[in-house]
């Protein structure tokens, strides 16, 4: 599964539409240059440190927090950092705007200085491909990737920020980098970049793995659409901010975890669906594509011999869900040899015709969620 940012084309037309919305929005903006320009320089940084731990401050209080040379000199950095990111008070003390205070949040979380490596540590859930328990978490610059020792799968890669590792052990950042990213997808599902705040597009598409087996961050593939067309194409969500270009791509039942008829669904059964992390949420849960034209993708999950079936539109909407009794009991998650569910995944096909309007075709591929990447 690949993750990364729009092409250069996509990328240039959205520099541009975020100019000519900047612009409306504040036609005295400062360029990004001008305000970057401005943050140049040990003594003004130090002052936004130094706001930041105190605020207001006067003048006098502020030369003596950054130990100014001279306060002639001062005054030019300080003027240089007025406006955008420091504001006068009318009683002529100092503060940070929220521009200053974003900046200053920067710097104590390390977002532009800190880079983070860490050795590979174990982790307690079992392997979603291979069910071993030999899952492991490994850092390199402050990129998380789960995968699995025995079989060699790469489960997720997920970024976490550097304040995300700080003073926690091995147990600790596993902890943020589920709840960080659950977060996110849950920001991005409910349309609203969890970045920049702008508006989000969602849609569900193929997974195309890049031709070197390479998942990097940077990289970006259209689907193939010969490889589209095969059989047992596996289905992601794909969420994209129109503003800034924050993307997050990841399995459909991802995108669930936090829908009031999953909750609810857990719920009636004693079990909390935040107890299993994003990279292994259970093997009761299952998904299947019905329709790849238009998109409808069956999502269910199976306890205690009851089934939550979700239909999963083309634009990432859950368009209806259905519960129903089985008889297999307990262990009836397990579904066949084959790993399909045992009654769910018929039933959801045959139904996925009068679900909806996007949701009138069946077809065979199947796959169950395994990886996400951001």
């Amino acid at each position: 599964m690949t993750s990364g940012r729009p092409d250069e084309d996509r990328a240039s037309d959205r520099k541009s539409a975020d100019g000519a919305a900047t612009a409306a929005a504040d036609p005295n903006a400062p360029a990004p240059s001008d305000a970057f320009g401005a943050l140049g320089g040990e003594t003004r940084l130090t002052v936004v440190e130094a706001l930041d731990e105190a605020s207001p401050r006067t003048f006098s209080g502020l030369v003596d927090a950054t130990d100014a040379d001279t306060s002639a000199g001062f005054a030019y950095h300080l003027r240089q950092l007025t406006g955008r990111f420091v504001r006068q008070r009318a009683d002529e003390r100092y503060e940070l705007t929220d521009a200053g205070r974003s900046v200053a949040r920067a710097l104590a979380a390390g977002t532009y200085t800190a880079s983070i490596d860490r050795d590979p540590v174990a982790l307690e859930d079992p392997c979603p491909l291979c069910d071993e328990e030999d899952l492991v978490a490994a850092v390199a610059d402050n990129v998380t990737e789960v995968r699995c020792e025995r079989c060699g799968g790469t489960v997720l890669r997920l970024s976490l920020p550097p304040g995300g590792y700080a003073d926690r052990d091995a147990d600790g950042f596993a902890d943020a980098l589920d709840a960080h990213h659950r977060r996110r997808i849950e920001t991005f599902d409910d349309g609203v970049c969890p970045e920049c705040a702008g508006t989000v597009s969602t849609r569900i598409e193929p997974v195309v793995d890049s031709a070197d087996g390479d998942s990097g961050a940077e990289e970006h593939h259209e689907p193939d659409r010969e490889h589209e067309d095969r059989e047992h194409v596996p289905a992601q969500a794909v969420y994209e901010c129109d503003t800034c270009g924050a993307d997050l791509r990841c399995p459909v039942a991802l995108t669930l975890l936090d829908h009031p008829a999953v909750v609810a669904f857990y719920h009636d059964h004693d079990r909390d669906v935040r107890d299993r992390p994003v990279w292994n949420v259970g093997s009761e849960w299952r998904e299947r594509v019905v329709s790849r034209d238009p998109w409808c993708v069956v999502v269910s999950v199976r306890l205690d011999g009851e089934d939550l079936v979700c239909y999963v539109a083309g634009d990432g909407r859950v368009v209806d869900y259905r519960r129903a009794s089985h008889d297999g009991g307990p262990d009836a998650g397990a579904g066949t040899a084959d790993g399909e569910p045992t009654d769910v995944t018929a039933d959801a096909e045959s139904d996925a015709a009068t679900t909806d309007s996007e949701a009138v075709s069946a077809d065979d591929t199947a796959t169950e969620s395994g990886t996400a990447e951001s």
